[in-house]
């Protein structure tokens, strides 16, 4: 398999297609959040209850549509991207136990946890050379 042992060599390309991935899925699901208006905050927002936040609802809500949205934004540009990557994990850290605590289970927690996982790695890693965040 010495044909592959050179992928290596485009490492920073590859941190690029999954940014720009990841990143506009997440514009994708977080932009009608964010338009939904405090009525769908709201309902986003006692997500929170899960992990033992219980006030404030709308603006938890709010916050997460805006880390969703405007996050998978700079996310794909590589802009505050470490910031930005844990910010992911802790919006996904409730998803995943907002779909445990309604009985969801593994399987409707999954696509969170693996999201949160990926974010996580992505932390460490950075963003790659091709980002806006490259010094």
């Amino acid at each position: 398999m010495a044909y592959l042992g050179k992928l290596g060599n485009h490492r920073n390309f590859g941190l690029l297609f999954i940014r720009v991935g990841l990143g506009a899925m997440f514009i994708y699901h977080g932009y009608p959040k964010l338009l939904g208006g405090p009525e769908a905050w709201a309902g986003l927002g006692t997500s929170t209850k899960y992990v033992g936040i219980t006030f404030l609802p709308v603006m938890w809500g709010f916050l997460a549509a805006v880390v969703e949205t405007v996050g998978g934004l700079l996310i794909a540009l590589g802009l505050f991207f470490r910031p930005l990557c844990l910010l992911m994990v802790i919006n996904l850290i409730v998803a995943a136990a907002m779909h445990f605590g309604k009985g969801d289970g593994m399987d409707g927690a999954a696509h969170a946890i693996e999201d949160a996982v990926m974010f996580a790695g992505l932390f460490f890693v950075g963003p790659g050379s091709y980002s806006l965040d490259k010094k």
